[in-house]
């Protein structure tokens, strides 16, 4: 993997705001520390694959607060789906 620059990230938060830059950051750590896992495949530090998500573009200002929530709803939708697939399994048998 390519290195991960602060310059990446603050190209996805704007404005070159270092400050707001590590807010964000924080608060995806917060996030990660509760469990919620890496949008990101790879083996580096915690802080550096928050970084590589926002250089990414998967946690920005605007989705930070949701992500927890929309993974659960995702989850759940997927459960849903899943009994309702085996249901109908088990009326065709």
């Amino acid at each position: 993997m390519a290195r991960i620059t602060v310059e990446d990230c603050l190209s996805q938060v704007g404005d070159d705001n270092r400050f707001a830059l590590v807010h964000l950051a924080v608060e995806r750590i917060r996030q990660r520390r509760e469990g919620e896992p890496c949008m990101l495949k790879g083996k580096n530090k915690e802080v550096v694959m928050t970084l590589r998500e926002i250089a990414a573009g998967h946690v920005t200002f605007d989705n930070v607060i949701d992500l927890p929530r929309v993974r659960k709803e995702s989850l759940q939708r997927a459960d849903e789906e899943n009994l309702e697939a085996e249901a109908a399994q088990e009326r065709e048998e």
